[in-house]
């Protein structure tokens, strides 16, 4: 580790606490310092600046608490959040294949405008205070026919509102976990979730994700030894390799969770559409044991922008998730609820997803042609069957976040495959997302990257960037 990095010069009129933060938070934000990296030992770094020890202890308390470090007892502390979860600097005819924000033409603007005028004719007081925190109750009853029509049988009790899947799995940390708490997670995962869960200074074990889904032999095994409090799984379109988990594997895990007493975290944000899969259902859907806990967000099939999503929870966690979601928000926007619930239950909402279904297939199906057409042979392909989401490995050696930095220079944004990780070991792997560019400008961007691909190897063993 060098300590270069951190000396600075300091602002005789400001607290000094607050430069050490300032400092070491944007070397986290610029890359200058990745996940999991550990900062200097505390005495060392004042030491090194010529400061109090208690100055260090406060910044550190700060960058905590902002969730830009975790403390990890006995060793240290380490970097928590990372550079790329987040959008990178635009530029000019920059190809976005890094973020999972759906282009703005795909959806029903003028009939949410509709809706969110329905909402405000009926009841415009009320729209502007708290609910009650779980949900405003027609919405809720407009989910339990929606959710019955993918085979999950619930209640208005069990159903509470959120703002968005994120929340969703930030509430159920809250609720369900404890210090040192196991989790365990697929390996590669969605890494907002490892985030989260590491914020909760949870012990996270990795179980890889096969082409049918999680490796259940290795998981019986790991079962045998320790046990979960909670599995945290995307069976559907998973992010970040698009796999889909087969109906079998589904199955065996609720098998597993009522066998070794642990619920399951499912997170769903695409098993509306079947894509290329023989069994989109949703793990919820085979949970006879009541041990799952459903996460359902709309940021892909309707807006973004509205940040709303669901939950389905076990009867027996209701009332704890409840009072953890009043202590993140209060309540999710009664006028967005209002809307959302006017816009399923007076528009054609069938309508709606079967056009977004055929939008999302189409450009999956190109997609999937025309990368494999490019780049098979050439790169890891993980094989998937739908979503919008590919995975691709470098040869091995080298490193996605020099080809995401030397691709970024080519205007082509991609997201680097070690975020997905809970320990950086992986850094060949890359994710192409495309929901936000048309076809034309993915196969564009597509052959950016294959004609790149030589000069990135030759000019990474010239500058042994492949170490």
């Amino acid at each position: 580790m060098t300590l270069d990095m951190y000396k600075f010069e300091f602002d005789k009129n400001g607290k000094k606490y607050i430069q050490v933060y300032n400092v070491i938070k944007n070397l986290i934000l610029e890359g200058s310092l990745v996940r999991d990296e550990k900062l200097p030992p505390i005495r060392k770094l004042a030491d090194l600046l010529g400061i109090n020890s208690v100055t260090v202890v406060k910044a550190y308390e700060l960058l905590e608490n902002e969730g830009y470090l975790i403390k990890r007892p006995g060793s240290g502390c380490y970097v928590s959040k990372m550079k790329s979860t987040g959008s990178v600097p635009e530029k000019n005819g920059l190809y976005r294949l890094d973020t999972g924000n759906p282009s703005a033409d795909i959806f029903p603007i003028d009939d949410f405008k509709k809706a969110v005028n329905m909402a405000l004719d009926d009841d415009l007081a009320s729209l502007f205070n708290y609910d009650d925190g779980n949900g405003i109750y027609e919405l809720k009853q407009v989910m339990v026919y929606y959710l019955a029509k993918h085979r999950i049988e619930t209640s208005i009790d069990n159903i509470i509102i959120t703002s968005g899947g994120q929340q969703g799995i930030d509430i159920i940390s809250k609720s369900l976990l404890s210090y040192s708490d196991l989790v365990f997670i697929e390996e590669p995962t969605y890494s907002g979730a490892i985030e989260v869960l590491k914020m909760r200074n949870t012990k996270l074990v990795s179980i890889p994700i096969l082409e049918d889904g999680i490796d259940i032999g290795l998981l019986k095994m790991k079962l045998e030894k320790i046990r979960p409090k909670l599995l945290y799984v995307m069976p559907n379109f998973h992010n970040p390799t698009g796999i889909s988990y087969s109906e079998y594997k589904k199955k065996k895990l609720i098998e597993l969770a009522e066998e070794y007493n642990f619920y399951i975290l499912e997170d769903d944000f695409i098993s509306d559409f079947k894509f290329m899969s023989e069994n989109n259902r949703t793990l919820k859907s085979y949970d006879s044991h009541n041990r799952v806990i459903y996460i359902k967000s709309f940021s892909k099939i309707l807006m973004p922008g509205l940040r709303m999503g669901i939950m389905v929870v076990p009867t027996e966690l209701v009332e704890r998730t409840i009072l953890s979601k009043h202590s993140s928000d209060i309540s999710t926007s009664p006028l967005i609820q209002k809307s959302l619930y006017y816009y399923m239950s007076k528009f054609d909402w069938d309508k709606h997803t079967l056009d977004m279904e055929k939008i999302y297939t189409d450009k999956f199906l190109e997609t999937y042609k025309y990368i494999n057409k490019k780049l098979g042979g050439r790169l890891t392909i993980i094989k998937n069957k739908g979503g919008i989401n590919f995975f691709l490995g470098l040869n091995r050696g080298f490193s996605s976040r020099n080809f995401v930095n030397f691709m970024y220079n080519k205007k082509v944004a991609l997201q680097p495959g070690y975020i997905y990780y809970d320990l950086d070991i992986e850094d060949r792997f890359f994710r192409i997302n495309i929901s936000r560019e048309s076809v034309d400008r993915i196969k564009e961007a597509v052959d950016i990257i294959s004609d790149s691909l030589d000069e990135f190897y030759t000019l990474s063993r010239i500058e042994g960037k492949s170490l």
